[in-house]
């Protein structure tokens, strides 16, 4: 059986840096062998694809309407093997959303999932957030308001918010990680009129990436190791389900939306040709302006919107998107590869081929500036008692008090400074503030007592952050629109589990998460 984090720790087998371990030798997870190396697929020999698109099944006024079923299904992802997996619509990942700034959403949830997980045994009830969106709290995905299999329930999104990358996950209470890594994620992309105005890429030039790790028993099935609670690091990256893809691209720009939805595994990408990346947008939308950066932390649940210009290039040069992995992470002989790029034509367009100097100049979140008066909060992630805290408290001590204890009571429209302290040095945690967008303000490294400006990857509005090893982070944001109960939670999704999520209660009153618009037996009307 492999050592356990705690184990490697104590022998001095890591030292702040990404643990390597050999692939070939035979491993154990969740009682099944790790298929070896010389099974897996080569880097770079699976071609690239896109999930499908999310079809409307009707629409009234304002409001588009989309049923989605959660479902068991085979699917081929390591050549040769057919895989169980857990999707919505049986799509792994699920189906990409295309929505429109102004136009209500509303998606029927289905569960028909099995009655037990695979290996682990659970009943896989599930709560699905859509995470980004200023929902109301009975439609956020709250984790403890869950539908079990055989029922089903309506979630409605407003989408009044500015355009931005958004994604829909499980947030089933304590089961939120196993039924993520089975498949029940997917990317909703939300357009106005501001971003398609600009002469950005878009269209099928416009990509989702939507990037994760796996690892596989001997029958090419997942296989689930949280190593003691600590993180699932697999040993096949996937973006859009594929291990390792090519993807065949012409000599223009391409805008890329790379969501890291892996359960635990971090990441820093680089081109290996040395150019840069450009970032014109983050979590909650378009930056003021692009980013030119020659490599990009990308922490658990971040989106970033990135353009890579093939024009550069010439037609049969292969381009690898590598992942210079940052430290904590547990890494294989291939974890450093994510997929390549073989152009392959001229481009067939020039349209929507450039990179403005100006992207989004007025949002109202980033213009927040501290003043002496505003009050700051202080959230420290901490494991103790072999339990992931925040401020010392668990999701069970929400659990016990009937859902009222909160560790913040902000007014609704007040703005906040939230410092997040992470003061130790063996885990990174991305933290992620449901309901808000928010500004990160500056960085303490190494508990230096020194404050320093953020990265420039991330000088966008955001609602994940990513706080390193005995680093604190400041961030400013506005409480609203809604008042009422949302969470507060770790998204290395094994650290939510194992319970460091907490709650914050916006304003007075607002719709209690659970019983406003619970779950309800199948059949269900017709939308």
């Amino acid at each position: 059986m492999p050592l356990s984090r705690r184990e490697m720790l104590a022998f001095g087998m890591i030292s702040g840096g990404a643990l390597l371990l050999p692939l070939e030798r035979s491993v154990f997870a969740a009682g099944q062998s790790r298929l070896a190396e010389s099974a897996l697929p080569a880097p770079f020999t699976v071609p690239f694809s896109v999930p499908p698109v999310a079809m409307k099944v009707n629409s009234v006024g304002t409001t588009d309407y989309y049923s989605l079923t959660m479902r068991e299904q085979a699917t081929e992802i390591l050549p040769g093997f057919q895989t169980r997996i857990w999707g919505y619509d049986g799509s792994f990942p699920g189906p990409t959303f295309d929505v429109q700034q102004g136009r209500e959403v509303v998606v029927r949830q289905t569960n028909q999932l099995p009655h037990a997980h695979p290996t682990l045994g659970y009943t896989p009830f599930t709560s699905t957030h859509l995470h980004g969106s200023a929902s109301l709290p009975q439609y956020d995905g709250y984790a403890s308001d869950v539908t079990y299999p055989g029922s089903w329930k309506d979630y409605r999104y407003p989408n009044s918010q500015g355009c931005r990358t958004l994604w829909y996950h499980d947030h089933g209470v304590h089961h939120t990680a196993p039924n993520v890594y089975m498949g029940l994620a997917g990317m909703y992309r939300m357009h106005d009129s501001v971003e398609q105005s600009l002469s950005i890429p878009q269209g099928r030039y416009d990509v989702p990436l939507i990037v994760t790790d796996a690892m596989f028993d001997t029958r090419g099935q997942l296989l689930y190791d949280d190593d003691d609670q600590s993180g699932l690091f697999g040993d096949v990256i996937l973006v859009n389900g594929r291990p390792w893809p090519v993807m065949k691209v012409e000599r223009r720009k391409y805008r890329f939306r790379i969501l890291n939805a892996s359960i635990s595994r971090t990441y820093r990408w680089r081109l290996d040709s040395g150019e840069p990346l450009v970032v014109i947008g983050t979590d909650a939308g378009l930056t003021a302006a692009p980013q030119s950066v020659p490599s990009l932390l990308h922490g658990n649940a971040e989106r970033y919107e990135v353009i890579i210009d093939f024009a550069k290039y010439k037609i049969g040069r292969r381009v690898i998107l590598r992942n210079v992995s940052p430290n904590n992470n547990v890494d294989y002989t291939h974890t450093g590869k994510v997929m390549a790029f073989d152009v392959v034509a001229q481009a067939s367009t020039t349209s929507n081929n450039s990179i403005p100097s100006v992207l989004s100049p007025y949002n109202a979140i980033m213009g927040l500036t501290p003043t002496a008066t505003t009050p700051t909060r202080k959230m420290a992630l901490v494991r103790q008692g072999g339990q992931w805290t925040i401020n010392g408290q668990t999701w069970a001590d929400v659990e016990a008090s009937a859902y009222t204890r909160a560790l913040a009571n902000p007014a609704l429209n007040a703005v906040e400074i939230w410092e997040i302290r992470n003061d130790s040095g063996g885990w990174h945690h991305p933290l992620h503030i449901h309901l808000v967008d928010f500004k990160i303000l500056d960085r303490q490294i190494d508990l230096s007592g020194i404050w320093v400006a953020a990265r420039p990857h991330e000088r966008g509005p955001k609602d994940v952050v990513h706080v390193g090893e005995n680093e604190r982070v400041r961030l400013i944001t506005r409480f609203g629109p809604h008042p009422g109960r949302y969470m507060i939670h770790c998204h290395n999704l094994v650290h939510e589990d194992h319970d460091m999520m907490g709650q914050f209660t916006v304003g007075e009153g607002g719709y209690d998460p659970i019983t406003t618009a619970p779950a309800q037996p199948l059949p269900a009307p017709e939308l």
